[in-house]
């Protein structure tokens, strides 16, 4: 499929996943605010991203796409099995470097990460169903290069700083991300034509909308990493110690 490999390569060239942030955090030279101020954000992720991901299956009209979303939705909440949900995953995750739930749930989002979020479920509920597509399409393929930074980091900080740590939702997903971009891979051959259910193709336009929503939800996440490295929480916030908590400023 030359349109997936084109768009894929696009992909991984992306500012999303090569930034000055995520180079430091691989590093693991991020301070501890710095480090529970990332924890904290990217929980709106892990709670939000099954609605965005249903809004999506709900507002799709080819009936193979939904099949392969249903497929991500299931992995999402855990394969049936509850205590696998991931959501619950991250919040095993926060526990273990000190952070409470109530915390976490409560600590307003930074622009940066509510325009990401609020981007994001615009994006995957659009009924341009081509543009919703490359959105999905985009966040799935970028999904394990950003966690061979994310990862290295966390082990880093965990030998270091934080020996209780609890990377499961991290590795979890790592592991995870393989089927992920198979489902979409399948997907992309019932839109682009060489599938068993469609043998249509995307129209040019349909093509052009697709890139657009791919590149509108990496630029979104470029968004959200750089939120987090212009502004380190540690300049204006603090965490006590031992183990980090949100400070009361932040508090409900």
């Amino acid at each position: 499929m030359p349109f997936y490999d084109d768009v894929r390569a696009e992909v991984l060239r992306h500012g999303a996943i090569h930034n000055a942030f995520l180079t430091r955090f691989r590093a693991g030279e991020v301070s501890d605010d710095e480090f529970c101020d990332f924890a904290v954000q990217f929980y709106s992720f892990a709670r939000f991203f099954p609605r965005i991901l249903a809004a999506q299956l709900v507002n799709t009209e080819d009936e193979a796409i939904a099949d392969e979303l249903t497929k991500v939705l299931y992995s999402e909440l855990g394969d049936g099995l509850v205590k696998n949900r991931h959501e619950l995953l991250y919040r095993r995750f926060l526990r273990s470097i000190g952070v409470s739930i109530h915390e976490a749930m409560v600590t307003p989002m930074r622009t940066s990460t509510r325009a990401y979020i609020d981007g994001m479920e615009g994006l995957y509920a659009s009924r341009n169903h081509a543009s919703a597509l490359g959105a999905s399409f985009a966040l799935e393929n970028m999904a394990i290069t950003m966690w061979d930074q994310l990862i290295p980091g966390l082990t880093m900080m965990r030998t270091t700083r934080y020996p209780q740590m609890d990377m499961t939702y991290f590795t979890f997903h790592r592991q995870l991300e393989s089927e992920h971009e198979k489902a979409m891979a399948q997907a992309m051959e019932a839109v682009d034509g060489t599938g068993s259910v469609s043998q249509s193709g995307m129209t040019d336009l349909e093509k052009h909308d697709f890139r657009v929503g791919m590149n509108a939800v990496l630029d979104y996440l470029e968004g959200f990493w750089m939120g987090l490295e212009r502004e380190p929480a540690g300049a204006t916030q603090r965490w006590s110690r031992p183990g980090p908590r949100l400070p009361s400023e932040w508090r409900g």
